[in-house]
C-alpha cells in the first residue's frame, strides 16, 4: 500500500501556526482595567462579542482571539481588529455574522481579548469560554454512555425510545464493524423539520438531519408521533459521526461514498424494504451502477439517488457478511493512514474496486442477468476516442 505522508514544509506551518496562535499568559497592566466581557446570542443568525474597558491613557487598541471547539490537526485561532473611538473608557463590540461562517447548535467557542493603551500598557484577558445555543427552545437533556439527547417537545418516554434505539445502532456498529465513538456525541431533537431548517442559516427544504461529525452533533427533525422514522434517521447520522471520528486524519474524508453511506444505513437495522425494492428493480433493469462511480458523491437525480444508496448498503453487508468485523475495521483504518480506495481494498481483501463488484454482483439473485453501468470516465474516455477516430 501506498501511504500518504504529510509535506515537511507543511508540518512546520502548522506548527509555527499553532505556537503564534497560543495566547499570552494574562498579566496586568498598569492602568488599563476589564469593566465587562460578554456575549450575545441570536441563534442561529450571529454571536456577538463585546467589551468595557478603561485606562488612565486613551484606548486605541482592541482586538478579540477566538477559537472555535472541533476536531482538528491543526489549532486555528481567528482574530478581529474592533473598530471604536479611542477614549479612557471604550465600549465595543463584534457580531460573528453566521451567514458567513455558521456554527451548529452547541458549538464551543474560546475567547479573549488584547487591549493597548496610548502609553504602550498591554492586557491579555483570561480565556473564556461560550456555548452557541438555540436558546429559542426549552430544551430537556437525557445522556447516557457516549450519548447524549436535547429535546423540548415529547415526554421523557419519547426520549429514552429515541435513546434506547441509538445504543442499539452502537452496539449494531461495534458487534459488525468494531467502531465504537471515541468523543462524546450530543443530538438536538427538533419537533420537526421546520423547526430544524430554522436552526440552520441556509437549509434546504429537504433537509431533515444532519451530523455536524466535526463537533459531535447531531441535528434531526422527529415528532413524538413519529418516533419509528426518528430512531432509524438518528441511527444513520449516528453511523456517520462514528465511522468519521475513527477515521478521522489530516488527509481529510477520503471516505468512499458507497462505505460511508454503506455503514451508515447498515446502523439503522435491517435491511430497508424501500431500498431493497430499488435494488431488485435496478437488477432487473441492468441499472446497477459501478462501483467506482458509487465512490464519487450520489446523483441527486432521485432514481439514480436511490439505487446508489440500496447498492452501498448491499455492498457493507456483503462485505461483513462474507468476511466479518476485523476486515473492515482494519480497512476503516487503513483509509485513516491515507490510502486509496483500490490500496486500501487489495491490502485487507486482495481485490480492488473491480473485484469486489465482481464478487458482490455474483452473490446476486440472478447473477448471470446483473450487469452495471460504466463508470463517468470510461464514458467520457469512449467519447473522446470516437471523436478523434
Amino acid at each position: 500500500m501506498t501511504k500518504r505522508f504529510l509535506p515537511l514544509a507543511l508540518i512546520a506551518i502548522l506548527l509555527v501556526v499553532t505556537s503564534l496562535a497560543m495566547p499570552a499568559p494574562t498579566r496586568a497592566a498598569e492602568g488599563i482595567e476589564l469593566l465587562d466581557s460578554s456575549t450575545q446570542i441570536a441563534f442561529p443568525g450571529f454571536l456577538a462579542f463585546k467589551i468595557k474597558v478603561a485606562s488612565t491613557s486613551e484606548v486605541t487598541r482592541i482586538r478579540l482571539h477566538y477559537e472555535v471547539e472541533k476536531m482538528s490537526y491543526a489549532r486555528v485561532v481567528s482574530e478581529v481588529w474592533l473598530k471604536f473611538t479611542p477614549g479612557r473608557t471604550v465600549v465595543a463590540q463584534w457580531p460573528w455574522d453566521m451567514r458567513r461562517a455558521s456554527l451548529p447548535p452547541g458549538a464551543t467557542v474560546k475567547y479573549w481579548w488584547t487591549i493597548e493603551d496610548q502609553a504602550d500598557n498591554k492586557l491579555v484577558t483570561p480565556i473564556q469560554k461560550v456555548k452557541f445555543d438555540d436558546i429559542r427552545y426549552s430544551w430537556q437533556e437525557l445522556t447516557e454512555d457516549k450519548l447524549t439527547i436535547l429535546w423540548y417537545k415529547g415526554s421523557q418516554i419519547f426520549a429514552q425510545k429515541l435513546m434506547a434505539g441509538s445504543q442499539e445502532a452502537l452496539e449494531r456498529l461495534a458487534k459488525d464493524t468494531g467502531v465504537y465513538p471515541e468523543k462524546h456525541i450530543t443530538m438536538y431533537i427538533y419537533a420537526n423539520s421546520k423547526d430544524l431548517q430554522g436552526a440552520m442559516v441556509f437549509p434546504r427544504e429537504w433537509t431533515g438531519g444532519t451530523a455536524y461529525t466535526k463537533y459531535g452533533t447531531i441535528a434531526i427533525g422527529v415528532s413524538p408521533d413519529n418516533l419509528g422514522w426518528g430512531i432509524k434517521a438518528l441511527a444513520h447520522e449516528l453511523g456517520h459521526s462514528v465511522i468519521h471520528q475513527i477515521t478521522f486524519s489530516p488527509y481529510g474524508n477520503i471516505l468512499p461514498t458507497w462505505l460511508d453511506e454503506g455503514l451508515a444505513l447498515h446502523a439503522e437495522g435491517e435491511i430497508d424494504p424501500y431500498l431493497e425494492e430499488w435494488l431488485k428493480k435496478a437488477i432487473e433493469k441492468n441499472r446497477l451502477i459501478s462501483v467506482r462511480s458509487l465512490s464519487s458523491p450520489f446523483s441527486a437525480i432521485p432514481e439514480q439517488a436511490y439505487i446508489s444508496y440500496a447498492q452501498s448498503q448491499s455492498l457493507v453487508d456483503f462485505l461483513i457478511t462474507n468476511y466479518g468485523k476485523d476486515k473492515i475495521f482494519k480497512l476503516l483504518m487503513i483509509f485513516k493512514e491515507g490510502a486509496t480506495c483500490d490500496e486500501a481494498l487489495m491490502q485487507v481483501y486482495d481485490f480492488n474496486q473491480d473485484g469486489l463488484e465482481k464478487l458482490w454482483l455474483q452473490s446476486l439473485p440472478a447473477p448471470g442477468k446483473a450487469q452495471v453501468e460504466p463508470a463517468y470516465d470510461v464514458i467520457i474516455m469512449s467519447v473522446a476516442l470516437s471523436g478523434a477516430s
